[in-house]
């Protein structure tokens, strides 16, 4: 038997007592997880905002473990290897895979912690493991590597739909865990100027402090639109990240990009979105929205490798399993600077 959280009802989760999982199919991994996270698409789920999440499954996605047990059809993968899971079930097989769209898999998609069990337990059966699972490298830790397949996936995807030319100038709204890593994709990938918008000061600071932008905007106090132009000879933002999913982020985002812009929507809402059609007529925007395509994992595992990315920094707190149900508390009050929680198994 093993410990594992489970989504009982709406608002209602509980650590109980759980068989450990087995093999169910040629392509499954069993693997131990050491440290594991919460997600803020975690309390989507047990705030209900997820009509396809099962009752009574065991959530969490976002883990690093190791590998007791493979299916006989895994190949890359062997017992005590040390992985990074993605936080996307996938074949790697199908039309969508095949492209990269991994989040439109027809034999998977969200399913780990959302229709089958997930991470936040001791064990986690893994299907399509050589896809799900990417192996760690000695030189990289658990928790260098515990964000790789979900939010730095994510982060690094928002960049990408943005199509950043050299020197581009980068909106950000959501200096959150998303907005960081997208900050962090964003730089890589050749934006010139970034711009942190947030309306926490402590998140701003932080990508202040970790030197992930250039410009820090609260729009509590600043004008956000001036400071925009003022950067860019008056056109407005060459790409703009949403990554806050708050009440008039997604209308900020479309107002502060330039004609012809690209839109990167990657923020989660809990209510629909209006856009405005006429009203930005002739502006020629491009909206990219969806869940994230986590097809980089071993070229980001390689970038953490090169030190060219770190996302230590977004553990601020740390907790036991035992303990997982106040760390989700914890998580969602956003309270003493918390960005990501490690739980320890």
């Amino acid at each position: 038997m093993m410990k594992a959280l489970v989504y009982k009802d709406i608002g209602q989760i509980e650590l109980i007592e759980k068989s450990i999982p087995v093999i169910q199919s040629e392509k499954d991994a069993i693997v131990r997880v050491e440290l594991s996270s919460i997600c803020t698409s975690d309390l989507h789920i047990v705030r209900g905002f997820v009509p396809r999440a099962k009752k009574g499954i065991v959530l969490g996605h976002e883990f690093v473990g190791e590998v007791v047990e493979v299916g006989s059809a895994v190949k890359n993968l062997k017992p005590k290897d040390r992985v990074s899971a993605n936080c996307e079930t996938f074949c790697g097989e199908c039309w969508f895979c095949k492209r990269g769209y991994v989040n439109n898999c027809l034999n998977g998609g969200w399913e780990l912690g959302c229709r089958i069990d997930g991470c936040h337990a001791e064990y986690v059966r893994v299907p399509y493991a050589d896809m799900g699972l990417t192996k760690l490298p000695d030189s990289v830790s658990y928790e260098n590597a515990l964000f790789v397949g979900d939010i730095l996936s994510s982060g690094w995807w928002s960049a990408e739909l943005c199509e950043i030319k050299l020197n581009d100038v980068v909106a950000v709204i959501g200096s959150g865990p998303v907005g960081l890593c997208s900050m962090i994709g964003a730089r890589l990938q050749g934006a010139g100027k970034i711009v942190a918008i947030d309306l926490d000061d402590t998140r701003l600071e932080v990508a202040r402090k970790q030197k992930l932008a250039d410009y820090f905007v609260n729009p509590k106090r600043d004008d956000v639109d001036k400071i925009i132009k003022d950067l860019t000879d008056g056109r407005g933002a060459d790409s703009v990240i949403e990554a806050a999913g708050g009440k008039n982020t997604f209308e900020l985002a479309y107002k502060i990009a330039r004609a012809n812009a690209v839109v990167s929507v990657v923020a989660m809402y809990e209510e629909n979105q209006i856009l405005p059609l006429p009203e930005m007529y002739g502006k020629n925007l491009i909206f990219k929205t969806g869940g994230v395509d986590a097809a980089k994992c071993r070229e980001l595992v390689k970038l953490i490798c090169e030190n060219k990315i770190n996302t230590d920094f977004l553990i601020t707190h740390k907790y036991q399993l035992d303990d997982i149900i106040k760390a989700y508390e914890f998580f969602e009050s956003k309270a003493d600077g918390c960005l990501k929680i490690a739980v320890k198994n």
